[in-house]
């Protein structure tokens, strides 16, 4: 298949785990991909592996000026975008009682207020009928100990999700939102997460296993793809069965 033949897709934190999967499978498809990060070293890597096409641009998803001269180096290239995931974000987990206001700060900047002001920076680049697939989290969903901050900030783009839907609509662009469950990605090992909690975590998945980030590629792509031009302002979950049961 190639959904994205002539089509230019920008994926934010696209230099590891989910989004340079996302980014792999965009490219696999036809579309000329952008990726944004800030580790330098990691975003030449994944420029290397999705080929000479691709462009990589460091960007800091918390950083507001970041997030305009970003729309304005796109600009400066002449690139318009026909799907935008939306991908950058942090994960910090803390007791309820230890969370400070540097943690609290921190999530909000990069996985709210950066997604957000992205998101609206990006407007004037997107094609009629553009597609912006958002990253969540089950993590809004099931009340996990331990995740009180980060689960409110996601919540929060579930919701941005639905309302940037309504107001977008009338030029054909759809928001959407991809919430994943545990995903066997890089993140794990900077979270900290040793075998014996993953396996724990893997015995509340009722398919018995962590995701790929292959898999959640695969309902990035349907997401922006036209073949899902009647879905509108919609969450879907991709979990394995954990926050159903």
């Amino acid at each position: 298949m190639n959904r994205f033949e002539g089509k230019t897709v920008l994926v934010t934190g696209g230099n590891s785990g989910i989004g340079l999967a996302a980014a792999k499978a965009y490219a696999a498809e036809g579309a000329r991909v952008v990726i944004t990060g800030r580790d330098a070293t990691s975003l030449a890597q994944a420029q290397a592996e999705l080929g000479a096409a691709s462009v990589a641009i460091g960007n800091d998803a918390a950083s507001l000026p970041a997030a305009r001269q970003l729309a304005k180096e796109l600009t400066a290239k002449g690139l318009t975008l026909d799907a935008v995931f939306i991908n950058a974000g942090v994960a910090k987990f803390a007791a309820f009682a230890d969370v400070d206001e540097s943690l609290w700060d921190q999530s909000f900047d990069v996985n709210v207020k950066g997604a957000y002001f992205q998101i609206q920076a990006l407007l004037p680049l997107l094609n009629q009928g553009a597609s912006i697939v958002i990253n969540g989290s089950i993590n809004a969903h099931i009340g996990m100990p331990a995740s009180s901050v980060y689960a409110a900030s996601k919540a929060a783009v579930i919701s941005l999700a639905k309302t940037l839907s309504a107001e977008l609509l009338p030029r054909g662009i759809r928001v959407n939102v991809v919430s994943p469950g545990p995903i066997r990605t890089p993140l794990h090992s900077k979270l900290g997460m040793d075998e014996a909690t993953a396996a724990q975590l893997q015995a509340q998945i009722p398919v018995g296993r962590f995701g790929t980030a292959e898999e959640l590629a695969s309902t990035i792509l349907h997401l922006s793809a036209s073949e899902s031009a009647f879905i509108v302002g919609t969450e879907i979950i991709v979990d394995g069965g954990m926050s159903q049961l």
